[in-house]
């Protein structure tokens, strides 16, 4: 049987502009499914390298929080998880449009959480990054 999320994309999204109010606006929670969240980036000119790239940091910054995300609909409002490992690999160059980051989790145990993110530029096949990451989760008391 396959666990379902408990909070809706709604709901992630209302949680995370109440205690991350400064990156509200920032993504856009596009599907959340069972283990899984892809999220959009709106690509604007601070999110670019010189020749016209979106840069890692922002490649970096969208799959942290589409694993994030995706960790938040399965588990709820735990503010305090936080990322422990996040390795990126960038596969090829990404054009300045939007980014796209489709999260999975591959385990969601009670105290750490291990998943992978692929991120691609709108309307391209092919993806621009891989990365693999874990969360650690705030001890249950």
């Amino acid at each position: 049987m396959t666990q379902q999320p408990v909070l809706t994309a709604a709901e992630v999204a209302a949680f995370v502009d109440e205690v991350f109010p400064q990156q509200s606006g920032t993504f856009l929670i596009e599907e959340l499914a069972s283990m899984r969240c892809r999220i959009r980036m709106p690509v604007a000119d601070r999110h670019l390298r010189p020749g016209g790239t979106v840069s890692g940091p922002s490649l970096f910054t969208a799959a942290d929080c589409a694993f994030y995300f995706a960790l938040l609909g399965m588990v709820g409002r735990e503010a305090m998880a936080v990322t422990t490992t996040l390795t990126i690999n960038f596969l090829r160059r990404p054009p300045a449009v939007d980014v796209i980051a489709e999260a999975r989790l591959l385990k969601l145990g009670r105290t750490l959480v291990t998943g992978d993110v692929l991120l691609f530029s709108e309307g391209i096949v092919d993806p621009v990054a891989h990365a693999t990451g874990s969360y650690a989760r705030e001890r249950q008391r």
